[in-house]
């Protein structure tokens, strides 16, 4: 039987076993049927069994609820979405721009309510965000930042600049000169999370089948081996796991994000590190970094850097890059010497995120085939996939919301390219985003080379 612990730091320290629910018996009907158990199909299944416990509700896995991202992320609840307020604004209106994050602020309040009314444990600290700028071209990005978010209707009640000191004060980093602040965001574990929304969608009549690979979507059916559940309303919740369904190959980009982290630190090296309320932490950089103090005391940090493989692979053994996983352990020795050069790891682990064309997340209904979907996160997606399944839930039951009229309902991205214009631009906007961070550190100035990527993905 397969080893789900080995698969991240989260997964492997869970208590309980990690047995795979029975597989789906046969053919069956329901109302609705849910492919993938992670955060996304499971939302959207409590959601629509909160609503209507009549609703005959089920869920396929492949593996096991949280197998994928939901059970590896960075356990960031955020406000983030991958679309940033100035390219909404400028697509719907800013109005339209400006609903979509307020509903994105809500959104985490609304995952820590639901937990915290399921009983679901899984070490919510809503410490915010702080965003460092280690250098001149990264504060310049920071104040960017903020004057485009207040222009658009934010205040510093929702994201405000720091100063060096404020900024230190929050995450002791070496070398930093400033930075941002925003409340908007909780720590969580990952895998409490997901694992712990499975067995509340399972107490309100929910059915899951694990070890299910479903093998096809059509309108009315979810086909797998093992027989076709007959539905409706058909849901894709598979994120970077779509491009393994017919059809899907070119619908998001899987890019994998690799994690470290280190053994419990002793107090008084948290004393100098710093993120006294759990606070997540990032900084400027292009090639993206994220890190969260545990419950437990320990670093959890991890960073984008690893390849897109061809023909948008998926593979277990892509989560493992020796190569990533040293670099990530260097920057945690860069940003906080006090660790020392050698920076123990207890824990190395990885797998992939979507990543629609446009960099675009969306949620949709296609009333006509049944078909619905959400996903293309980037990412970003212990939050946004509870807005996903807040929405479809809407969206199933025929209801009229202001969620359902948020500007990322019914986005269709464009696809990615066929192969290998795919592999050749994703792998080359990584080494130009990784020579920006290396030429910035060098001159202190910003890079066109990152801003000019950065136009081709539509950002």
């Amino acid at each position: 039987m397969t080893d789900y612990r080995h698969l991240s730091y989260w997964l492997s320290g869970l208590d309980g076993p990690l047995t795979p629910r029975p597989g789906l018996p046969g053919d069956t009907d329901a109302d609705v049927a849910i492919v993938g158990a992670g955060y996304t199909g499971l939302w959207t299944a409590w959601y629509l069994a909160e609503a209507d416990p009549t609703l005959r509700v089920v869920v396929l896995e492949r593996e096991i609820a949280g197998y994928g991202a939901s059970g590896r992320n960075g356990g960031w609840c955020s406000a983030l979405f991958p679309t940033s307020l100035p390219a909404l604004a400028r697509r719907h209106g800013r109005d339209r721009a400006l609903a979509m994050q307020r509903a994105m602020h809500d959104t985490v309040a609304e995952v820590g309510r639901v937990a915290a009314a399921e009983g679901i444990d899984c070490d919510w600290r809503a410490g915010g965000t702080v965003m460092l700028a280690r250098g001149e071209a990264q504060l310049q990005r920071a104040r960017a930042e903020v004057a485009q978010a207040h222009a658009h209707g934010l205040t510093d009640d929702d994201l405000r600049l720091l100063d060096a000191a404020e900024a230190a004060a929050r995450c002791n980093a070496e070398g930093v000169r400033g930075g941002t602040y925003t409340p908007h965001c909780a720590a969580v574990h990952p895998a409490k999370l997901v694992r712990g929304l499975a067995r509340a969608v399972e107490r309100r009549g929910v059915r899951i089948h694990e070890r299910t690979p479903v093998t096809a979507l059509r309108p009315g059916a979810a086909v797998t081996p093992a027989g076709v559940v007959r539905a409706p309303v058909v849901v894709r919740a598979t994120e970077g796991y779509t491009p393994g369904l017919p059809g899907q190959r070119r619908t998001v980009a899987p890019v994998y994000s690799l994690m470290v982290a280190t053994p419990p630190l002793p107090e008084e090296t948290w004393a100098r590190i710093g993120l006294a309320e759990r606070e997540t932490f990032s900084d400027y950089r292009h090639v993206i970094v994220y890190g969260q103090r545990t419950a437990d005391g320990r670093l959890a940090f991890g960073g984008r850097g690893a390849p897109y493989h061809y023909a948008s692979r998926v593979r277990q053994g892509f989560d493992r890059e020796p190569r990533v996983f040293a670099a990530l352990r260097r920057a945690l020795g860069e940003l906080f010497p006090v660790l020392g050069p050698d920076v123990p790891v207890t824990h190395a682990w990885g797998g992939p995120l979507g990543v629609a064309r446009d960099w675009a997340a969306s949620v949709g209904l296609d009333r006509r085939t049944g078909l619905a979907w959400a996903g293309g996160y980037v990412g970003d997606g212990v939050g946004t996939s509870n807005l996903a399944g807040r929405t479809l839930a809407d969206l199933i039951r025929g209801v009229e919301s202001d969620l359902t009229a948020l500007p990322w309902v019914g986005h269709r991205s464009p696809h990615w390219e066929p192969e290998p214009l795919r592999w050749l631009a994703m792998n080359a906007g990584l080494r130009v985003m990784s020579s920006a961070d290396q030429s910035e550190h060098r001159t202190a100035r910003p890079s066109r080379r990152a801003d000019l990527f950065n136009r081709f993905l539509g950002h």
